[in-house]
């Protein structure tokens, strides 16, 4: 049997896939089971950041799993990995926030994050956006999309309100006393890469401070300089300090690791026994993660992404021109870019046009196909990409 046939017959599948097994990568390339050869434009869902085995990636992974990969007694014990890991991280963080918890996933650190928020302000409402997304565990679904998601496996919860993201009217007629935290992403990203006026987070931190709300700001995916700045939150242009700040993807180059941090109020707050897991800041996660920083910080990868996203979001822009039938709307910052089509369906038409001929994209719900290269993704590649994408619109258009 082939390996789509075994996974088919044995594995649970929760989506449609693509008919492709991959082998292996290198950069911006990676090859399936029968050696072709895709531009990767996924980056694993963001999570790539350096690219496919970059070899400073694959040497901190060898380096540390010869010396150790798990602790004894991990959140116990101490570990020299975790610590140089939070040290960096310093560097990097909102001037606020103070410490920080390693986890395993994005989804693992928007779940603590609320329920810290709920434990330390004794309050229980919680106000997200439409269209976020914040992870697929029960508290995480609670707060994407919107009701109807959340509805398919929850009992309706109280006290879970939901805004259009950007509308800081909208967000001031429900926030109130009761409110325990507002959870956003600086731009939404399975939502479609939504990007808010840019002086929308600054007005729903100070809707947070007033009503004394904690402010959840989700950097998963736009986080570690997927938008050109080492944060999304960065590009306000007034000081944004969050309460909590949640990390993921891009933090460990593709190995599952996430991490949570708040500000020195918060962190006064928490108790023993309020968390925990078994992985709380694996020495080979730390490690590697460490890496990712010191190359993402030495090379300064955030200027490069401006210049970069800049290059890919004009192009998207003059294919937008040429199919003004086909294509809604361009949207992008940095690496992170959408396209929005006028009709749902032809979002997975196209994904499998361009697939044939060679580039992965990312299809999203409601007729978007987001683009995600690495951050070290070249010209030439980029290039390429919006030729295969010029070609399936041609072919759609046709």
């Amino acid at each position: 049997m082939s390996t789509i046939d075994i996974e088919n017959s044995l594995g649970i599948t929760f989506c449609e896939r693509l008919p492709l097994a991959f082998t292996h990568g290198q950069g911006s390339q990676v090859w399936d089971e029968a050696g072709k050869q895709y531009l990767d434009f996924t980056s694993g869902w963001g999570v790539t950041c350096l690219g496919h085995c970059h070899p400073v990636v694959v040497a901190a992974i060898a380096k540390q799993a010869a010396r150790l990969m798990q602790s004894p007694n991990a959140g116990f014990t101490y570990s020299p990995e975790r610590a140089a890991l939070l040290q960096q991280l310093q560097k990097v963080l909102p001037a606020n926030i103070s410490n920080a918890y390693f986890c395993n996933s994005g989804a693992e650190a928007n779940d603590a994050a609320l329920k810290l928020a709920r434990k330390i302000t004794g309050k229980h409402k919680v106000i997200s956006t439409q269209g976020s997304f914040h992870g697929r565990s029960f508290n995480t679904l609670s707060v994407s999309r919107g009701p109807d998601n959340s509805g398919r496996y929850l009992p309706q919860l109280p006290d879970i309100c939901f805004v259009p993201h950007g509308d800081t009217a909208a967000l001031a007629e429900v926030i109130d006393q009761q409110t325990a935290a507002v959870i956003v992403e600086p731009v939404q990203g399975e939502g479609g890469v939504r990007i808010p006026p840019a002086n929308w987070l600054a007005q729903v931190q100070e809707l947070c401070h007033r009503h004394d709300a904690l402010l959840i700001v989700d950097e998963i995916q736009t986080g570690f300089c997927r938008t050109g700045k080492f944060f999304a939150l960065e590009h306000s242009p007034a000081l944004i300090q969050p309460d909590f700040i949640t990390m993921a993807k891009g933090i460990a180059a593709g190995f599952p690791f996430a991490a949570f941090a708040v500000s020195p109020q918060v962190n006064a707050l928490v108790q023993k026994d309020d968390h925990g897991g078994t992985y709380c800041g694996n020495p080979l996660g730390c490690a590697l993660s460490n890496t990712v920083l010191s190359y993402l910080l030495d090379h300064n990868i955030a200027s490069r992404v401006q210049l970069s996203g800049g290059f890919l979001l004009q192009a998207l822009q003059d294919l937008q021109e040429k199919f003004p039938l086909l294509i809604r709307q361009v949207r992008g910052l940095g690496l992170l870019c959408a396209i929005e089509l006028h009709e749902i369906a032809l979002a997975r038409r196209l994904t499998l046009r361009c697939a044939e001929a060679g580039l992965l994209v990312v299809p999203t719900r409601n007729g978007i196909i987001r683009l995600l290269p690495d951050l070290l993704v070249k010209r030439e590649d980029m290039e390429t990409a919006i030729s295969i994408l010029q070609q399936a619109l041609q072919d759609s258009a046709g």
